[in-house]
């Protein structure tokens, strides 16, 4: 008989946790009876035909009062969940479900909560508070675990990096053409360089960083264009765009149900997080064979981009006083920006020049950006679902376990 797996996120709607989620539910199912529970069902944007889900309808609320009310409230019907369906693994991915998991324990199941970005580590008292209460915290990447026992001492940790299926991103990205403003050539006849980015819009991304690296770039490379896939409306961004005169080059396409055919589109794809956990979209534009240009923040893309985790080379460059760029075995890294969003057009850090100096230097370098793009997509298919899927058994203690039927 299958043990039960109860996988718990707030909602469905387009984002990194939430797609490992169904994934995780898919994945899973030879070897577990497994449930999603949801807060809300608004806005699903992952196909979730065939999962057993439920909606608490239990949606955000408004101000502080509101939100504790929230946890009160779904802590109770979770708990009550838990009681009748019995799961022996009680899975919770965001920070908002980690609390609900937690505070819903019944003493039946193992509990365990997901860290999925790097932000939650500067939250201490929330951190031990949950961690009393888990019987195992899963991290997506190797740098938060092990802060988690250097910094907190704990030590009921494990890492499960993002799954990924890499052939089926890649056929998706060749299942047609997308609808970009632009041809294949600009009014030169010069074949486009196309930028891609992808993420909500969200200051953790900073893309008023993006586009002002992207201005100058332009500059140089008159044939580069960008793109940016994602959730919202980007009025700022826009009007920054057109403040640094290349709105006729920035596509915001908003959110895309079928990204990959519009990531295929690109030949680098640049990441100008402040913080992450662990970049899906990252992955997958290597996946469809972009090379990686990615600040090197807290956590996943130095891991991501090199065999050995390790930054060490900025503090060298900084102290000789040379250009902060670290030339990775798949990808390329340089350091986190400036937190303080900035919509200034005439306001340019060097930073940004860096980051552009890099891409620019990328772009017309046809040798190095071959080699970049082969290496992304070697790298890509490091993260299976294999794997996933054996680390995850092992972390249940069924390493090896058979699957079972119904």
């Amino acid at each position: 008989m299958k043990k039960k797996l109860m996988l718990i996120s707030p909602m469905l709607h387009q984002g990194g946790f939430e797609r490992v989620c169904v994934t995780t539910a898919r994945l899973l199912a030879p070897y577990f009876e497994v449930v999603i529970v949801i807060f809300s069902s608004e806005d699903i944007a992952y196909d979730i035909k065939g999962l057993n889900i439920i909606d608490i309808k239990m949606g955000a609320r408004e101000g502080m009062a509101g939100k504790l009310l929230n946890i009160g409230k779904r802590s109770l019907k979770v708990r009550q969940l838990k009681k009748r369906w019995k799961p022996d693994i009680a899975y919770s991915f965001g920070s908002t479900a980690n609390i609900v998991n937690a505070f819903s324990r019944t003493g039946k199941e193992k509990v365990w909560l997901g860290i999925r970005s790097y932000m939650e580590m500067g939250q201490p008292r929330k951190i031990r508070l949950l961690a009393k209460f888990a019987d195992l915290l899963v991290c997506c990447s190797r740098k938060i675990e092990g802060e988690l026992g250097e910094k907190y001492g704990i030590c009921h940790t494990a890492t499960l990096y993002n799954p990924y299926n890499v052939e089926a991103i890649r056929k998706e990205g060749d299942s047609g053409e997308p609808a970009l403003p632009w041809g294949e050539r600009d009014g030169q006849g010069r074949k486009l360089e196309v930028l891609v980015s992808m993420g909500r819009e969200d200051q953790v991304k900073g893309f008023w960083h993006l586009l002002k690296a992207f201005a100058l770039v332009h500059e140089t490379i008159p044939q580069a264009r960008l793109l940016i896939i994602g959730e919202g409306t980007f009025e700022p961004y826009k009007k920054l765009a057109e403040e640094l005169k290349i709105d006729g080059e920035v596509y915001f396409s908003g959110l895309q149900r079928e990204p990959y055919k519009y990531l295929k589109k690109g030949q680098v794809y640049l990441l100008t997080s402040l913080n992450e956990g662990f970049p899906n979209a990252l992955v997958e534009g290597m996946a469809l064979g972009l090379a990686a240009v990615s600040t090197a923040c807290m956590t996943g893309p130095s891991e991501i981009l090199q065999e050995k985790d390790d930054i060490s080379l900025f503090r060298q460059q900084a102290a000789e006083n040379s250009p902060p760029v670290i030339y990775g075995d798949y990808g390329i890294l340089v350091p986190v920006m400036a937190p303080e969003p900035d919509f200034d057009p005439g306001h340019i850090l060097e930073e940004e020049r860096n980051l552009a100096q890099v891409v620019a230097g990328l772009l017309l370098d046809r040798q190095q950006l071959e080699k970049y793009q082969k290496a992304a997509v070697e790298r890509s298919r490091i993260f299976t679902y294999e794997g996933y899927v054996g680390q995850f058994l092992k972390c249940a203690g069924l390493p090896g376990r058979k699957k079972e039927r119904g």
